[in-house]
């Protein structure tokens, strides 16, 4: 009985080669996919100067001030009509539960991913102390930024995470 024993399989410099080269060609093709993917979902920068939105900050802070002393009770939904667009229904009344007139307002649902998805939303009178709008919105995680004016003046700001389905 004879065996033949094969002879194992010589490893070349002409093989090295090519499994060193194909493995660079593949990081860089996988990277060049998730860079593509990246640039292509990120909205970019959300402020153009931190700089200005720092400055900016003590007014916000004397405006959050000025709105708490309201002691205004703001009651926000949103919901879904029946031909698919979202609905913002929002009532404010005052510290003692009388509705509060003569406001304007906006509402934004930011997209918290993206700001490509952002919507506006004009809010106008529906009765006394309340507001509706009506917008064209995807389903899921947004955040609710609600402006209250009175005289072409902010008096009232919200932010708060929703879910719309």
């Amino acid at each position: 009985m004879t065996t033949s024993a094969k002879k194992p399989r010589e490893l070349t410099g002409r093989a090295v080669l090519f499994w060193l080269v194909g493995f660079f060609v593949l990081v860089f093709g996988v990277n060049g996919v998730l860079v593509k993917a990246a640039t292509s979902t990120f909205a970019g920068l959300e402020t153009s100067s931190s700089y200005k939105a720092g400055l900016k900050f003590k007014d916000d802070m004397a405006s959050a001030a000025r709105q708490a002393d309201l002691h205004w009770k703001v009651d926000g939904k949103l919901t879904r009509d029946k031909a698919g667009d979202a609905v913002i229904d929002v009532t404010v009344h005052d510290g003692s539960g009388a509705p509060v007139t003569g406001l304007s307002g906006t509402a934004r649902l930011a997209h918290p991913a993206t700001s490509r998805l952002d919507r506006d939303v004009v809010l106008e009178a529906a009765a006394s102390g309340a507001l509706h709008g009506v917008t064209a919105a995807q389903p899921g995680q947004w955040e609710l930024i609600l402006d209250l004016d009175r005289g072409g003046e902010r008096v009232f700001r919200s932010r708060s995470r929703v879910t719309l389905k």
